[in-house]
């Protein structure tokens, strides 16, 4: 099995030099409005910086130069300092610059004194998620394992998950142990509302398909609210597999540095028997809880306090 920390890179990170200026005030934010009324959809990329699957879907999109027919459509290139440093040599360097910008959306981070190159960047973009009735966040991965979409745990999100039939894996969560995530942000994640986030994780961080995977995503998002013609960009995928509904029981986050796992597990393993040992937290022998238990995005390397992985039950639809 390759070993996906050396995976070849096969996708070529784009130059948004061009998206720079945008026209909304805010440094690589372009919004574009319909004069027919409809919702604002944002489309997120570059959370971290090496995940460039979601730079190369919005760039794709924005040269299309296309308007939409209701509405608003605003793209997002969000931590444009960390990707302005992505390096074929070193690409994992790249993720962020001071902190995970991925786990700040809280309202102690964002409002408070401490200071980083992510909470400067989150505090300029926060009015423009907090506007937004659709959040689509794009996210790639380091397994080679198949893409997936979180959807938190509001109703609404799920129900937007399956409806865009695409990709078949779902999984609905709380989030991490180590702070909140931009789709876990004030009103996407209130219990009632309209206000609705999911976060595409659209493959291995360097194949070809994360990339298709993300543009498929952001091409079904806006076909299905019919904010653009059928005829907009390439064709959708044929729906290969039936979705399946990942309900997330338990967040394993590690308490010690010695976290391992007993074998090589990329994600989305279905564990047969309860009570087998996928793990050990130094001393602490991590065992599944249930029958038929789906292990969701394990880490490949773990460290105290952050999550290990994610374990979960498939749910009938």
């Amino acid at each position: 099995m390759t070993d996906p920390l050396f995976a070849p890179i096969e996708l070529t990170p784009p130059d948004i030099a061009p998206h720079r200026r945008g026209n909304t005030g805010i440094e690589h934010v372009t919004s574009l409005t319909s004069e027919e009324p409809g919702p604002h959809v944002v489309l997120n990329a570059l959370v971290h910086g090496n995940e460039i699957s979601g730079a190369i879907a919005l760039d794709s999109l924005l040269r299309l130069r296309l308007k939409p027919r209701r509405g608003r459509l605003t793209f997002v290139f969000a931590n444009t300092d960390a990707y302005r440093l992505f390096d074929r040599q070193n690409p994992y360097a790249s993720r962020f610059i001071d902190e995970d910008f991925n786990r700040i959306w809280s309202p102690e981070h964002l409002d408070g004194r401490r200071d980083s190159a992510e909470l400067r960047r989150a505090r300029q973009l926060r009015p423009v998620y907090q506007s937004a009735d659709l959040l689509l966040d794009l996210h790639s991965m380091t397994a080679d394992t198949a893409p997936l979409t979180l959807c938190g745990r509001t109703t609404r999100g799920r129900d937007l998950a399956l409806g865009l039939a695409h990709p078949a894996w779902v999984v609905a969560d709380d989030g991490h142990a180590g702070g909140r995530r931009l789709i876990d942000f004030g009103a996407f994640a209130e219990p009632e509302g309209a206000r609705t986030a999911i976060l595409v994780e659209c493959g291995q961080h360097w194949r070809a398909d994360t990339a298709v995977v993300a543009l498929e995503s952001c091409l079904r998002l806006l076909r299905g609210l019919e904010m653009i013609d059928e005829s907009v960009g390439p064709r959708l995928l044929p729906r290969a597999d039936p979705q399946r509904l990942v309900d997330i029981t338990d967040v394993i986050t590690a308490d010690s540095d010695l976290f391992r796992f007993t074998a090589p597990f990329a994600g989305l393993e279905v564990i047969g028997r309860a009570g087998t040992t996928i793990g050990w937290d130094g001393d602490r022998a991590i065992r599944t809880p249930y029958d038929d238990c789906v292990l969701i995005m394990p880490a490949r390397r773990v460290k105290a306090g952050q999550t290990a992985v994610r374990l979960g039950r498939i749910v009938t639809l």
